[in-house]
């Protein structure tokens, strides 16, 4: 063993002298030679760019650099193919399914200051080579169709996806038969009778759907009963002794509905048992043993997630998408919770729209809903929603972190580590995640003599450090570890060179000191991150100083991640340009376009 592992720290080591002097830094020369093994350095001098498809940690740029460093020409046809795919990687890390042919084209003469004519060439190369997709799409916007190019996966998973939904809607199967016979007045009654209040008539039409109809939706906003709706779809579910499954993307989430239902929720990678290289160990072949999945926070679900779970989807069952569609859309590359409640979708849907009359009662929900509508929120004489202002940048990261660390556990005995939770609308600047953290850090766990510490990457981490992961790990813990889970430093061990994290699955998960750039603080997270948590407390700074991002849909998501208390700090200014922008237009998807071709 001690032959082995010094062999492959020399191979490493000729790895980084290879790249010397390109900014690559040791734990990704690690990662290029378990990708290539003893062929890393033949991959690196030969073909640079299959580094930015293969290895975490290097983008096209980096491999770009070392392209350039091993003498591939500037006009190479093999970089402009690589640029083509990369400005569309980037396109899906923005949410979008593909690009327009136009603005591809325009996107990557920018970046590879090439000529036009050159990589309308290589597209059309690329298009012959299966590299990517060319097809023809309605324009989202409602214009003229456009040419849409889509990264190979994209383009697979949408089809599969649409196919997949309409097979389960169109199936002469059904694993609840019970229900389409059902006397729903004595069913209702009786549930009544088990959950102690009444259904409204919205909420009753929602129940019905979901265990008549073989794939439905739920929306609506805060307040207006959907946690009650789904408990009351599984109570009944169950009393017809049906195999419920439940799901979310993020493990609060799943706890979340765990809480609500009385029964295990997993999250959906945990659910479906996602292996490395993204694979799932249940699929159209080996389906899910169920008669009803739900799946909450469904306006989390990306394309490539919600194509995984629906192949899963055992034929006569029943799948209810549960969300707010008024919330951010997913992280990752899709908007389908919006698809599926476009204009001509095939699948079923109730909005609930009541607020009902304890919600009411709640600054929080009627801020969230005002937010919605485009009006102000209420800031004085609420018990639970207040505004710090402040009009300069700095002073309000800075008031931001007396208000968490401080004020709110002096005021309300709320932990500011395990309760209260900043959420940013973006990571740089003065009032950015990244600089909070670092504040926060000094406020809630500084450094101490007697605390060991390890310093990666520019971050310094301490056993109490909240913390969350920044990319999927399927190699770690009992199932994989997945982007934005979230824990607790609980140990710190400077002599066996490792760290380990109590996730909020109450996992216990152990990082070597060459893994921490797998690691981000988080005391302070965008609210992009925040989707599918809920939180006892939030402060969130609104500042001037991130107007691009200040945008409706961000703010009311950053609301209503809130259980018991919201507090603004920042200018009022910033608060009036979030309400009344409404984000600006819709992502790159033809997934709605799909599925109301595919119901003809």
């Amino acid at each position: 063993m001690i032959a082995i592992a010094w062999e492959e720290q020399k191979a490493i080591k000729e790895v980084m002298v290879f790249l010397q002097g390109v900014g690559v830094s040791t734990s990704i020369a690690v990662r290029i030679y378990k990708n290539y093994g003893d062929a890393s350095i033949s991959v690196v001098r030969n073909q640079p760019y299959r580094l930015a498809a293969d290895v975490w940690g290097i983008g096209f740029l980096t491999a770009d650099r070392i392209a350039q460093a091993v003498g591939i020409p500037h006009d190479s046809p093999e970089r402009v193919k690589a640029g083509l795919q990369y400005a569309l990687s980037q396109a899906t890390d923005s949410g979008n399914c593909f690009l327009p042919e136009e603005q591809l084209l325009s996107d990557s003469v920018k970046l590879l200051q090439v000529d036009a004519g050159l990589v309308i060439d290589c597209l059309a190369e690329l298009v012959g080579e299966e590299g990517v997709v060319r097809e023809s799409v309605p324009d989202p916007e409602g214009g003229d169709p456009v040419r849409a190019v889509y990264l190979v996966p994209f383009h697979r998973a949408e089809i599969s996806l649409a196919g997949q939904l309409l097979r389960l809607l169109r199936g002469p199967e059904d694993r609840l038969p019970l229900f389409q016979d059902v006397q729903w007045d004595k069913a209702l009654t009786w549930l009544a009778g088990r959950t102690g209040a009444d259904l409204a008539p919205e909420q009753q039409q929602a129940v019905r759907l979901a265990l008549t109809e073989k794939v439905a939706v739920l929306t609506g906003g805060p307040g207006c009963g959907k946690s009650f709706t789904v408990r009351s779809v599984v109570t009944l579910a169950q009393a017809k002794k049906a195999k419920v499954v439940l799901a979310a993307p993020t493990g609060r989430a799943a706890k979340r509905l765990s809480e609500l239902t009385g029964m295990e929720a997993s999250t959906v990678h945990r659910l479906l048992e996602l292996r490395p290289g993204g694979d799932a160990a249940y699929d159209k072949d080996r389906p899910l043993d169920a008669d009803l999945v739900v799946v909450d926070e469904a306006s989390m679900l990306d394309l490539l997630l919600a194509n995984k779970l629906a192949k899963a989807v055992p034929p006569g069952a029943h799948l209810l998408f549960v969300g707010d569609v008024d919330q951010l859309p997913s992280v990752g590359a899709g908007e389908v919770l919006r698809d599926l409640l476009a204009d001509g979708s095939p699948v079923p849907a109730v909005r609930l729209t009541r607020i009902f009359r304890q919600a009411q009662q709640s600054g929080v929900v009627t801020n969230a809903h005002r937010i919605n509508s485009g009006v102000p929120p209420i800031t004085q004489g609420l018990p639970d929603f207040f505004l710090f202002p402040e009009e300069d940048t700095e002073e309000a990261g800075r008031l931001t972190v007396e208000v968490a660390a401080r004020r709110i556990p002096a005021k309300f005995g709320l932990d500011p580590r395990r309760d209260i939770q900043v959420l940013a609308p973006m990571h740089r600047g003065p009032a950015g995640a990244g600089a909070l953290n670092g504040l926060l850090q000094q406020a809630i766990t500084p450094a101490r003599p007697d605390l060991p510490e390890r310093r990666f990457g520019g971050r310094t981490f301490r056993v109490g450090d909240k913390v969350t992961q920044i990319r999927n790990n399927y190699e770690k813990g009992e199932n994989g570890v997945f982007n934005g889970t979230v824990g607790v430093v609980t140990a710190l061990d400077t002599v066996e060179q490792k760290l380990t994290v109590l996730t909020d699955e109450d996992e216990e998960i152990p990082y070597d000191f060459d893994e921490l750039d797998e690691l981000a603080h988080a005391y302070a997270v965008t609210i992009h991150r925040s989707q599918g948590s809920e939180y006892p407390a939030v402060v969130i700074p609104v500042t001037t100083g991130a107007w691009m991002m200040l945008q409706r849909n961000l703010l009311y998501t950053a609301v209503t991640r809130a259980k018991r208390l919201v507090v603004l700090v920042g200018s009022r200014k910033a608060i009036a340009q979030a309400v009344r922008t409404v984000s600006a237009g819709r992502r790159f998807t033809a997934l709605d376009h799909r599925l109301s071709q595919g119901a003809k």
